[in-house]
């Protein structure tokens, strides 16, 4: 082989008019074989793109000893020159001049060419990133990630990392996964018969975090603008299309925001991400509406083109009594609206986005803000179509007196350095928390959570 800097099949792609007629170094794993007794076409993949790379054999240069590893799922490392394409498909091609063969892929390879199904995937996980589907969502996760980042930083937030394992369980935002050190088989137990946590290794119960915004109200009483951005947990026994055990979560908190401002912002983020997305991943968001989902661009587009409707939730309810449609679920003033009930408001009502606020207080958190009335309070869900709530936040209560009466009347404890925000120099302060997992869900149109992050966790399934 000769010392050749080695490019991707994204940049050889790309490049392709630049570099006709120069010769090329690509490595990457065969996705098909096909050709004749004079010539075998390979399309070859690194993961940079979702497009194939097409390289053409002569088989009076290669031998059949030569090529017969080469089988669906090996990785090879091709030198040759690249010309245009004689063929349709591509625009270029590599005339294949010398060849390395890095691992072969003997015929139990589980990914063959034939249609999968995703539920099939799902149990190849280890693998299923090398399919076209996968990899797309893989680059699309990537590419939000990134636009999170940078929506964030160029806005002059700050990055705050908040615990993974805490003694707080976030106004009991779901059931939670202990950490411990103490032997199972033999807990040590109190006076009265319960565990007894003083042995533990931190001294006490110990859970893995449902939710880093009590901590992230902390930074921002502190930094002024703040975003968490990190794994989040919840031990709930949930096995629908929507829940995971183990997600991403990201969420920001600003001192001095109200409502309104909070609301602004999440419009503005949520935009960002999906035009981020349709920008810099325009093949795999077009692969993907063409095979899975052929209203996803639209949909999309949808949402960057229309600004959000702000509908307070008794005028909300008033809709949905008023429809004429039946609904699963029963629709009251004090009931929290089932994903039905948001879908209709969102794709058949208003035909927009909605931001659905000013909720009865009984359904929301305790650290809500609470309206005038003293029945609502200022919370805000940004409803989408397809997914429902896609974004849940609120202001928060800055008054000392009101939050402690709230705390008291849910008879919560080991408050007090959550209480000290508020005690010592409080502000007005918002902020909301988005799902990653079901912004990705939502971008890439596909139908199970499971579907959208590497290595999913749900009940009864902890593998890889």
């Amino acid at each position: 082989m000769d010392d050749i800097r080695r490019k991707t099949v994204k940049a050889v792609l790309s490049e392709g008019a630049a570099l006709a007629g120069t010769k090329v170094d690509v490595k990457g794993w065969v996705r098909t074989r096909r050709g004749n007794k004079n010539v075998q076409f390979v399309a070859l993949n690194d993961g940079s793109t979702i497009n194939n790379l097409q390289i053409v054999f002569d088989l009076s240069k290669f031998s059949d000893s030569e090529l017969k590893p080469i089988t669906t799922g090996s990785s090879i490392h091709v030198q040759g020159e690249l010309v245009a394409s004689q063929g349709a498909g591509q625009s270029v091609e590599v005339q294949a001049e010398e060849l390395e063969v890095y691992g072969t892929a003997p015929g139990d390879y589980p990914l063959q060419k034939k249609g999968h199904t995703l539920e099939f995937l799902r149990e190849k996980a280890h693998l299923r990133p090398r399919t076209n589907t996968f990899g797309a969502i893989l680059r699309i996760r990537h590419a939000l990630a990134f636009a999170i980042h940078k929506f964030f930083n160029d806005k002059g937030f700050y990055y705050f990392h908040t615990p993974l394992i805490t003694a707080s369980d976030c106004e009991g935002a779901g059931a939670q996964f202990q950490v411990t050190t103490l032997p199972l088989a033999d807990l040590p137990k109190d006076e009265e018969g319960r565990v007894d946590y003083s042995q533990d290794f931190f001294g006490k119960l110990a859970s893995l975090t449902v939710s880093g915004q009590l901590e992230g109200e902390l930074g921002a009483t502190a930094l002024g603008l703040i975003y968490t951005f990190g794994p989040t947990f919840r031990a709930e026994n949930s096995n629908t299309p929507r829940h995971l055990s183990e997600f991403w979560m990201i969420e920001p908190e600003m001192a001095f925001y109200e409502i309104a401002d909070n609301m602004d912002l999440a419009e503005e983020f949520i935009k960002y991400c999906i035009s981020y997305a349709l920008e810099h991943c325009a093949d795999d968001i077009r692969f993907l509406n063409d095979h899975f989902d052929k209203e996803l661009i639209d949909r999309l587009k949808f949402v960057i083109d229309n600004d959000f409707v702000r509908l307070p939730y008794t005028e909300g309810v008033k809709i949905l009594e008023e429809s004429g449609k039946k609904f699963e679920f029963p629709v009251y003033w004090g009931v929290d609206l089932a994903s039905e009930h948001e879908r209709f408001l969102v794709e058949e009502h208003f035909k927009k986005p909605v931001i659905l606020t000013d909720y009865p207080k009984e359904i929301k958190a305790f650290y809500m803000k609470l309206n005038d009335d003293g029945k609502t309070v200022r919370a805000m869900d940004v409803l989408f179509p397809k997914i429902g709530e896609i974004i849940g936040g609120s202001q928060r209560e800055e008054n000392l007196e009101k939050l402690q009466k709230r705390v008291d009347e849910l008879g919560l404890t080991g408050m007090d350095w959550y209480m000290d925000t508020r005690r010592y120099g409080t502000v007005p302060h918002s902020g909301f928390g988005l799902g990653f997992e079901r912004l990705v869900l939502f971008v890439t149109g596909m139908q199970n959570i499971r579907d959208v992050i590497p290595f999913p966790r749900y009940p009864n399934n902890c593998e890889f």
